[in-house]
């Protein structure tokens, strides 16, 4: 008998796209961010995407200082994979969106594989006023970001961070992103079996639908063969939809608050866990198993969680 297929879902809990004017449910405080990443984990994510935000405003933050009041207490509540953004914010440069994944030496962070004008300007019109001064500027400034990811940011990051033995998810935006990872596998900065996360949907990068996906797989599998794992994060809308499509794929799933602020057309999502619990129900009642956290690890040759410095 064939072996059921095992679906990773990660849940990307708080991010640097929305603001907390957006959404009375996107985690802003410690306690939020902890309380809501322990959620998502009893819902059934095995690995859960962190970025973490400024205590007296909300703003997105990379500080070590700013990750420490959640990281232990998550740790202590559930088995998830600890997954330390090396993104950041689009305005942030790679030196300083690094420091937190060296302090803590996570088991998984985040790698954007290529620059983009990463814009979400358009989402400004959508809000008459805004809670704190600085989010009008940030969202409207967004038209101007190029988001830097240069083959030297991604040489630093990979020195810096193979040492700790870091699985990297390489966050490929567009097709390019993918030839620029195999240029990197090439000249031995990454070893397989490698992470990918298709990230569709966002301006500036290749757009969320059922084409592109194959593409993008269709590419991966050119390059890499059997030697990589996969994840689709569809923005806004796209993301049931392509999260669906991607396990019926063979791929792994990524939800979140980051990623998405509704649980379906027009309705804002209470919570991180129950996008999870949504797609969750989807997988298995199309046929397919929620991998465990164990089996995320072993699936992605993780270190463990007792090689954590938190």
């Amino acid at each position: 008998m064939a072996k059921t297929q095992k679906t990773i879902i990660t849940c990307a809990v708080t991010g640097a796209i929305h603001t907390p004017t957006m959404s009375e449910a996107l985690p802003v405080t410690f306690d939020d961010i902890a309380t809501q990443a322990i959620d998502a984990a009893e819902a059934g994510a095995s690995i859960l995407h962190l970025h973490t935000r400024h205590p007296d405003d909300g703003r997105p933050s990379v500080e070590p200082e700013h990750y420490e009041p959640f990281l232990g207490r998550i740790k202590q509540s559930t088995d998830a994979v600890i997954n330390i953004t090396t993104g950041g914010a689009p305005t942030m440069l790679i030196k300083d969106r690094l420091r937190a994944a060296e302090q803590f030496s996570p088991e998984m962070c985040s790698l954007n594989m290529g620059s983009l004008n990463f814009a979400f300007h358009p989402l400004v019109k959508r809000y008459d006023s805004f809670k704190y001064d600085w989010e009008r500027e940030y969202i409207e400034g967004s038209e101007a970001n190029i988001f830097r990811n240069t083959f030297a940011d991604i040489r630093e990051a990979a020195e810096r961070l193979t040492p700790h033995n870091i699985k990297f998810e390489h966050e490929c935006y567009d097709v390019g992103h993918l030839y620029n990872l195999k240029f990197c596998m090439d000249i031995g900065l990454f070893k397989a079996p490698i992470f990918i996360q298709f990230v569709m949907g966002i301006l500036g990068g290749i757009g969320a639908d059922i084409d592109n996906l194959v593409f993008m797989k269709r590419t991966a599998d050119k390059l890499f063969g059997e030697d990589y794992r996969w994840s689709v994060l569809a923005a806004g809308a796209a993301q049931m939809p392509l999260a669906t499509t991607a396990s019926q794929m063979g791929g792994n799933v990524r939800v979140g608050l980051e990623d998405s602020l509704f649980i379906k057309r027009g309705e804002l999502a209470t919570s991180n866990a129950q996008q999870v619990a949504k797609i969750r129900r989807i997988v298995e009642d199309l046929g397919s198993e929620v991998a465990t956290p164990d089996e995320a690890r072993e699936i992605l040759d993780l270190k463990g969680g007792d090689k954590v410095n938190f």
